[in-house]
This record gives structure tokens, C-alpha cells and sequence, in this order.
């Protein structure tokens, strides 16, 4: 039995883990994969920010690890681990001892202080998910106990915030303080005047890792949104209420209610033990060779920030970023595999080679600046871009931890509930209108479709074959239109309209060409009018989609037999009427939805759509997700299956659910 032990389950660990279950899950239960962590869950790290400052819930930050290895041959350990012993191969935690052959070293990184006076005592750190919470409750405290303060100067005292650090988590946090402040203003009936914002950095601009130009542009911003920006200074104290400073050789003391620490971070203490028995470098990043092993013992593997290696060609080691976490983790993966299984993986261990994209950094929800491109070429994003791929980057992130679940929890946190137009899409995706108002058009929409049903079972289509006539009357009176055949009769342009629920006119000559677009043979868009602009009304206008494979389908399986054609016809019937029924009920709405449009589409391929059916399209867009939930039987029997859905095995493991 061989036993793989991972200490650490942030960027790094997380995905090492899942990629070393991959890659032994056909082979026997002879290798056991276990991750160690102190806190249950998964936290991202980049995005603390955001719920300091009220612009997400800490729930988006916070990724369950019984979800992230559900299915998978992978062992949680919910400890924390202390200290190694690399002769004994062992990890020892506070409630236990874990045997190792092969160890990963991800424990990640930890606030430092560089022994600064006070920091640690009274500056509020943001590195961990508890940080997050803490100090988006301080902030809120700040300014509710500031409302009720009826002295002002203890007032500003409270309202003044400094930000120790300019990097790029000091920058996304006081964009983020400094848009969240005139929102809590208004909540607490504050003046906007009696906040100060501060940012501090001993270095001479923002963002040292970007170009000066991108700097130049993040301070302007900083300072549009009222940021006081502190540069070349020095932080030599941190009081109770206080901070000192010292700049050109002088030292400034002010009052502040509020001291964020985000100057800086060093290995994690289990990494920092790890380091005095093992090679290290400053801050407690542990040497490793070019198969990321350390280079005092090869069955310790490193991965992520706590990394000090310096690839070939380079100059500075790997930079501690996520990029790095996500491609130490397959190196490692990689090699712990071919050292497991020797000959069997008919594989050479791989040397660390990491590409990195680029860096971007955003100020507040809306605004942002990023560098990326390859290694001979990288180009500067404007902001909407620059924050479009910082949010694809996350996306993709998602998709290997948690798949669907954490992409549809993402996306309704930073676009669908976000509140105050806090992102680069404004509050364009935000659901504002309350659910129940749509009620009324799900009902009519439910009768439409019913109604459809019915009057084609009054037209005789369980009876007799209805399709033949119906396919080529709307493809004779399209063609009319087009000139590319003969006028359509009264009873073609009737077959039309019952067709596409449209008001075909047999005036056809009359009629215009709208647009007439051929995709690369693949796909024609035609829309026409059966009357002359002029004379036309809504119902004259119409939409199809011809497309080749379908028209091949329809002519050789569709209308193949009368029995096919009765056959297909009472499938119609039955998925219309079935649809009527579901919106009409609020059941199963979602499914019903898709159906819906999937015959929209049908019609549009085969006889067109008059524009006044198109409503029946959009409306069906609209129920797509959750409309039975208001009124509807849905607000029962959801949950239901929710609950049954994710716990099929299957659907956990490819996390086809959501919360």
C-alpha cells in the first residue's frame, strides 16, 4: 500500500489531489490519496476581498471539500497538521498521526509583519477565510457605531481606514473599501466627507509587477474614488487606533479606526518547521529541483506558494500566484505518479516548465487592468476586457474544482444578485423585477400552448397525415416570395398558417424579401413580408431557418410514411398540450421550457414563424429557470428532487447539481 499525504487544501493541494485521483482510479485500492487541512472547506483566497467589502457573500469564497472529492478515491482529513518528520515519514496533527511514502507540501502562505511594532496585535489581516468575515464585520461596525457617534472627531476616527500594501491584494482591497464606503453612507445616513481611505506602501508606485503605465492608471483611479495614496513610506507602528509612518525621513503619527494588513506573506508554520529540517529560503519557501522534489528528500514533493525554484532561462523564482498553484499541481501529480507506479507508467518524470499568462488586478467591481499574453509577447487589456478575464480565468478554475456547482454559484453571486451595480457589467444581469410578476404570462403562455394543442387535434392530426401538405405549403410560399416558384392557392397559404400560427396572404407577388443570408452553405436566414412593407401588419412577417440536414431529414424520415406522419404529428400534439399543462401548473417548468423552444426551433426549420409567435420564444427563455417555483408545484416538488439528484453517484462526481 502506498500512501500519498498532501498538506494543504488551497490552489495547490485541491487540484494535486484530484489529479493524482484521476490518474490512479483504475488501478486498485493500492495507493491511498489524502489531504490534510484545518478547515472543512475550501477557500478562495483571491476573492477575500470581495466579502470584506460586502460585495459578495462569504459563501462564494468558501468551496466544500465533501463536494470537491464526493466519488473520488481521495481521503479527507479534517486536522492540522504541526510538524513533519521526513526520517520517520511522518505527519503529526493535533488529533493524530498520518504515515506518508510520497509527501506534498501545499500548506500555502500566512501574513507577515516584518516584526513591525503593533502589527500584529491591532492591524486586521486578510488572508484567510475568518479574516474576510472579521473584517467586513468591523468595516459595517465602523459605520453603524459612526452613525450613532455624536462626537465628530471620535466620528472621522472611525470612518478612517488605512490600507497597508499596494501589491495586488492591497490594491483589490482598497478599490473594494473605497467603492463599498458611499454605499454604507447611504445606509447609515453618513456624510461621504467624514470617511478617509488610505493606502500605504513603502514602494514608489501601485502594483510594482505591472508596467508604470498600468500603475499610473490604477493610482488615477484609486485616487478618482477618493483614495489617499501614501507611497514611499515606510509603516514603523501600529497602535490601538493609531498608525506611524515614515517617509523622507519623517515619522507621521494618525489616528485610525481601522488598520488592514495586507503588506506581505511567508510560509505557513507547518511550512516554516518544514523549512528548518529542509532546505529554505527566506519566508519559508522550501528548495526544490526541477521535478518541483526537495532537493534534501525526493519523497517530498512542494506545490504552490511555499515553491522556491528558479526555471531554466529565469532569473527570480516562480512567482507565488495561482497560475503557479495550478501548474506546480500537475507537475507534481505528474511526477508522483511516475514514482508510484516505476515502470508500469511507462512515463519519464517531467521537469517544471511553467507558462505564465499574466497578471491583472481590479479596483473595486468595475474596474480593472491586466497584462497577459505569452512569454515573448504580453499586452496591456483595457478595464471591461481586463475584468471580462479575470472572471473567464475564475471560471475556468471552477470548472476543475467544482465543475457546474461552482460556476452556477459564481456566476449568480458576481452578475445575477450582485446589488449597487458592483460589477463591470453594471446591474444589467441582476434580478430586479420580482418573480411573481411573470406569473400572469406563464399562465398565458401555458394557454397558448394548450390551445395549439387542441385545435390540431380539432384539425383532424390524430387522424390523418397533415404533414406533407403543411412542409411544402410553407416552403411553396416562401418560394413564391423569393420568385423562385409559383403562386401559393388559397389552401396553401391556409396549410401555412395553421402551420406557423401566422396569416399567410395568398398575395404572395407582393410580398418582400427582407434579408436572404447564406452561411457557408450550412444555414440560410430568410425574412419576408407577404405584403409590401407599407401595407404590412405584424402578423405579414416572417422568419425561417433553412437548413439542409434538416430539410433531408424531414423529406427522408419525417415524411417517409403516412404512419411516420401520424406518428410524429401525436408526439406534436402530446408535447404541446404537455407543455400548456406544465407552465399552466408551474411543474416541471424548466424541462417544459426546453421543449418548447426545441419546437419553436422545429417550426422555424421547417414551415417559419410569423412574428407574432416569436413572443412564445422569448417568454419560454424567460421560464427557463425557476418559474414554478412561485406559484407553481415546482415550489414543492424542486427540492424533492434536488435532493435525490445529488446524491446519484454519478451526478456528485461530475458535480451536475447546484445549490
Amino acid at each position: 500500500m502506498k500512501k500519498i499525504v498532501i498538506i494543504g487544501g488551497g490552489y495547490a493541494g485541491i487540484l494535486t489531489a484530484k489529479k493524482l485521483a484521476k490518474k490512479f482510479r483504475k488501478r486498485p485500492a493500492d495507493v491511498t490519496v489524502s489531504v490534510i487541512d484545518k478547515k472543512p472547506f475550501h477557500t478562495m483566497l483571491t476573492e477575500l476581498h470581495e466579502v470584506a467589502a460586502g460585495r459578495v457573500d462569504e459563501e462564494s469564497v468558501r468551496i466544500s471539500y465533501k463536494k470537491v472529492f464526493a466519488g473520488r478515491r481521495i481521503h479527507f482529513i479534517h486536522d492540522t497538521a504541526e510538524s513533519c518528520d521526513f526520517k520517520e515519514k511522518k505527519v503529526y496533527g493535533k488529533n493524530g498521526d498520518y504515515e506518508y511514502d510520497c509527501l506534498v507540501i501545499a500548506a500555502g502562505s500566512r501574513p507577515t509583519f516584518f516584526g513591525i511594532t503593533g502589527a500584529a496585535e491591532y492591524a486586521c489581516p486578510l488572508w484567510s477565510y475568518d479574516d474576510a468575515i472579521s473584517l467586513r464585520e468591523r468595516i459595517q461596525n465602523s459605520f453603524r457605531k459612526a452613525s450613532s457617534e455624536t462626537n465628530e472627531e471620535e466620528k472621522r476616527r472611525l470612518l478612517t481606514f488605512y490600507v497597508v500594501g499596494a501589491g495586488f491584494t492591497g490594491i483589490e482591497m482598497v478599490g473594494e473599501l473605497a467603492e463599498y464606503a458611499p454605499i454604507l453612507c447611504r445606509t447609515f445616513e453618513l456624510d461621504p466627507r467624514l470617511v478617509t481611505i488610505c493606502n500605504v506602501d513603502s514602494f514608489s508606485r501601485v502594483v510594482p509587477n505591472l508596467p508604470e503605465k498600468l500603475s499610473v492608471k490604477i493610482q488615477r483611479r484609486l485616487e478618482k474614488m477618493g483614495v489617499t495614496m501614501i507611497l514611499n513610506a515606510r509603516v514603523v507602528e501600529v497602535g490601538e487606533g493609531t498608525i506611524s509612518y515614515e517617509r523622507d525621513g519623517v515619522t507621521t503619527k494618525n489616528t485610525a479606526g481601522t488598520v488592514i494588513w495586507v503588506a506581505g506573506i511567508e510560509g505557513s508554520a507547518i511550512t516554516q518547521q518544514a523549512g528548518a529540517l529542509l532546505e529554505s529560503q527566506k519566508r519559508g519557501r522550501l528548495v526544490t529541483d526541477k521535478y518541483l522534489r526537495s532537493v534534501d528528500d525526493p519523497s517530498v514533493y512542494v506545490a504552490g506558494d511555499n515553491i522556491f525554484y528558479v526555471p531554466e532561462g529565469e532569473k527570480v523564482p516562480v512567482p507565488q500566484m495561482v497560475e503557479n498553484c495550478e501548474q506546480s499541481a500537475d507537475t507534481v501529480a505528474h511526477n508522483i505518479w511516475c514514482d508510484v507506479t516505476g515502470e508500469e507508467a511507462k512515463e519519464e518524470q517531467e521537469e517544471y516548465k511553467p507558462m505564465f499568462h499574466g497578471v491583472m488586478v481590479s479596483v473595486g467591481g468595475r474596474y480593472g487592468q491586466a497584462r497577459v499574453g505569452g512569454r515573448r509577447h504580453m499586452v496591456n487589456l483595457p478595464s471591461f476586457f481586463a475584468m471580462f478575464v479575470k472572471h473567464f480565468i475564475n471560471v475556468i478554475y471552477f470548472a476543475q474544482v467544482l465543475g457546474w456547482n461552482k460556476i452556477a454559484s459564481y456566476l449568480k453571486h458576481e452578475f445575477f444578485t450582485i446589488r449597487n451595480k458592483r460589477s463591470f457589467l453594471g446591474g444589467h444581469f441582476s434580478n430586479r423585477t420580482p418573480s411573481f410578476l411573470a406569473v400572469p404570462l406563464r399562465l398565458w403562455l401555458g394557454v397558448a400552448w394548450l390551445f395549439e394543442g387542441i385545435m390540431k387535434i380539432v384539425e383532424g392530426w390524430f387522424s390523418a397525415p397533415k404533414l406533407s401538405a403543411f412542409f411544402g405549403s410553407a416552403t411553396q410560399w416562401f418560394n413564391a416570395i423569393l420568385g423562385a416558384g409559383p403562386q401559393p392557392t388559397q389552401a396553401a397559404s391556409d396549410a401555412v398558417t395553421s402551420a406557423t400560427g401566422g396569416l399567410a396572404d395568398t398575395g404572395a407577388a407582393a410580398g418582400r424579401v427582407l434579408f436572404d443570408i447564406d452561411i457557408l452553405g450550412l444555414v440560410r436566414a430568410l425574412f419576408v413580408s407577404g405584403k409590401p412593407p407599407a401595407d404590412a401588419t405584424f402578423a405579414d412577417y416572417a422568419f425561417k431557418l433553412d437548413i439542409p440536414f434538416v430539410s433531408w431529414l424531414v423529406n427522408s424520415l419525417v415524411l417517409s410514411s403516412d404512419g411516420m406522419q401520424l406518428f410524429l404529428q401525436t408526439v406534436i400534439v402530446l408535447l404541446e398540450i404537455l407543455i400548456g399543462l406544465s407552465l399552466l401548473g408551474g411543474l416541471f417548468t424548466t424541462p417544459s421550457s426546453v421543449v418548447a423552444l426545441v419546437l419553436m426551433f422545429m417550426f422555424a426549420t421547417t414551415t417559419g414563424l410569423f412574428l407574432t409567435n416569436f413572443w412564445m420564444v422569448f417568454s419560454a427563455v424567460a421560464f427557463l429557470w425557476g418559474a414554478g417555483s412561485v406559484f407553481g408545484l415546482d415550489y414543492y416538488t424542486t427540492p424533492l428532487l434536488k435532493k435525490h439528484w445529488r446524491r446519484v453517484g454519478w451526478v456528485r462526481r461530475s458535480y451536475l447539481y447546484h445549490d
